[in-house]
């Protein structure tokens, strides 16, 4: 009985730890994007991830990142070991307390200090930030690996080799070297492992068209995971695997030659270390400086570089406009106004376009974070519809910063089969119905319009109490709520996962596409009608490329591909005029009749004072 309840909790404990991975694996052959349902056996995610050049990019930038800051840390690490070995007691403490500051501290300290280092010497993010980030990170965990190993090394043995006649540094590779390799190794070891496997330090200190695994991953997570991810995680789980069972497999042993078998395991593994391993890391060397001196197109004339949402713009649109004008472009994606607009302010990176809301293109021109656009360099100004540069005159009083790039409603998308009846108003998000199958916008403003035009207020409320109320209604919600999102929304609706959602009308469009039985509808309350906008920071480095990148997008067709792509609607009237579709061309979703706008608002910046207070409240709500 003993033995069986052991059993059973090892049973336990082993589904629980491989339950999702077997999960994982599974949906990498699912020809079906949505995670509940099996939609048949494939291949092609497992093509796509090696056709997909982001993915890619990423994985070898991490082997590199990986390989090189271990590397160097390594070296660097042993020789201080060696330097603190010789010091006096005292010395060596207060050394070894300063050198193991980066791994007893928070990683997310160490990485906003590091951030704060480059930022204050000005130096750009980028492939170069990312290193020293991580060499800096890792060489305490050398230390930690080589220190113990030199302790224990006979120092007499070192000086009768210097006492036959040889030089110090013959002697230290003959003698003291072989006894702490087993260190070194194990210090390298880890120091790869750890730069393998981080986020935060990366996350704070990387620069544009710059991303690593863990980068990527997180930021195909906010936005919905790919089916390229599974296939990814899946290779790289089944590699550890055999690289474990490799490392582990033992062959039978015999009783005759044991000795000779060790022996010549040994002298392999040592040749492995004098001679492949050198070799190997001298190419990685190599390699990574090539890869290096490949990211110069970051400080090159000729680059463009632009900070967007995510999945806001066809990759192909990146591709013919480099064909076109030989202007490389740069592209990196964040995932709410919030994220974007400090990266922006601190002047880390210096962003040539970015598009944000209209609410933060106001808050932007008055921080004097926005340069003018030179409307003479953008002939296909003329695509805009005037409508559209009117009501963007609300944020932007002169039209002098901005040039519309897509607009839409917020609203709210039900599933007409996991409802009892249609949708009009806010107050359904709070009905215990319908309790667990509620997803809200992961998004301050967003989640406020929502309890502000349920409680017949503006969503531009500054009224403390009005605020307060609409506080206390988000956390009376709040047990109902399924999850907070972003873009997950899509995959979730489209997957039955939940009966309603609050939702961009952009994404609503795609989800129809993807389920028929999902609807949407703009509460009779009212909601937000929003306006994203190309914009030029102040210190963009390449305006002139910036201006050019603006007016492609400004085509008819380019804006129509665009469209096509997000299916947010477009500003740009001669675009709709190409949509073939007549259904599309005249959708309520995508272009909604002016009465069902009556009582819409754009969102405005209320001033850092007040901003500070929606922020500290929608905290509130979210620690609740």
């Amino acid at each position: 009985m003993k033995n069986a309840a052991k059993k059973i909790y090892l049973g336990l404990i082993l589904i629980l730890l491989y339950a999702p991975i077997v999960t994982l694996i599974v949906l990498s052959f699912n020809s079906s994007k949505t995670r509940s349902k099996w939609g048949g056996f494939t291949l092609s995610w497992y093509r796509s991830l090696f056709d997909n050049e982001a993915i890619m990019n990423a994985f070898y930038t991490t082997l590199i990142i990986a390989l090189l800051s271990a590397f160097i840390a390594t070296i660097i690490g042993t020789a201080a070991c060696i330097g603190m070995q010789v010091m006096r007691k005292r010395s060596r403490s207060l050394f070894l307390s300063i050198a193991n500051i980066p791994m007893v501290n928070a990683e997310i300290v160490t990485a906003v200090s590091l951030m704060l280092i480059f930022i204050a010497i000005r130096m750009n993010m980028g492939f170069h930030t990312i290193l020293i980030s991580h060499i800096t990170f890792n060489i305490p965990y050398v230390i930690l690996s080589v220190m113990p190993k030199l302790r224990q090394t006979n120092r007499s043995t070192y000086e009768a080799a210097m006492d036959l006649g040889a030089s110090p540094m013959h002697a230290f590779f003959r003698v003291v070297f072989p006894d702490i390799l087993p260190g070194v190794l194990s210090g390298f070891l880890l120091a790869f492992t750890m730069s393998l496997d981080d986020f935060v330090i990366t996350h704070f200190t990387k620069g544009p068209g710059i991303d690593t695994l863990s980068t990527k991953i997180y930021t195909e997570v906010r936005k919905g995971i790919k089916p390229e991810i599974y296939a990814l995680s899946t290779l790289l789980f089944v590699t550890v695997l055999l690289l474990l069972i490799l490392v582990n497999y033992q062959p039978e042993k015999k009783a005759s030659p044991v000795k000779k078998t060790i022996t010549t395991g040994f002298r392999i593994r040592t040749a492995m270390v004098r001679r492949v391993l050198p070799a190997l890391l001298i190419v990685v060397v190599i390699a990574g400086g090539v890869y290096y001196s490949s990211q110069g197109v970051l400080n090159s004339d000729n680059t463009v570089i632009v900070y967007n949402w995510g999945e806001y713009l066809d990759p192909d649109v990146l591709d013919e406009f480099t064909e076109e004008t030989g202007i490389e472009v740069i592209y990196e994606e964040f995932e709410t106004n919030e994220i974007m607009y400090p990266k922006v302010n601190s002047g880390a990176i210096a962003y040539d376009v970015v598009i944000p809301s209209d609410y933060m293109i106001q808050r932007m021109i008055e921080n004097d974070l926005l340069a003018e656009i030179d409307f003479d360099h953008i002939p296909n100004l003329k695509n805009i519809d005037p409508t559209y540069m009117e009501q963007s005159r609300q944020f932007d009083p002169e039209n002098k910063y901005s040039l519309p790039y897509c607009w839409g409603t917020v609203g709210i998308l039900y599933n007409k089969t996991m409802v009892e009846e249609p949708i009009d108003s806010w107050s359904v998000l709070w009905d215990e119905r319908y309790k667990d199958n509620i997803l809200m916008q992961d998004s301050v403003r967003d989640a406020f319009c929502v309890a502000l035009k349920y409680l017949g207020y503006s969503l531009n409320s500054t009224d403390l109490d009005e605020l307060t109320a609409a506080r206390n209604l988000l956390i009376e919600q709040k047990p109902l709520v399924q999850a907070y999102v972003v873009d997950q929304v899509r995959d979730k609706m489209i997957g039955n996962e939940a009966a309603i959602g609050v939702i961009y009308s952009g994404e609503a469009i795609y989800t129809q596409r993807e389920n028929p039985d999902l609807e949407y509808v703009i509460p009779k309350e009212g909601s937000n009608i929003w306006i994203d906008s190309m914009v030029i920071p102040k210190n963009a480095e390449h305006k002139e490329n910036a201006e050019k990148f603006i007016d492609f997008l400004c085509r008819p067709e380019i804006a129509l591909k665009n469209f096509d792509y997000i299916t947010y609607s477009t500003p740009n009237a001669a675009a709709r005029a190409l949509i073939e579709d007549e259904d599309i061309r005249n959708s309520v979703i995508a272009f909604p009749e002016s009465d069902q706008l009556t009582d819409c608002e754009t969102y405005s910046f209320l001033g850092d004072d007040v901003d500070r207070i929606y922020n500290e409240l929608w905290n509130q709500v979210k620690s609740k």
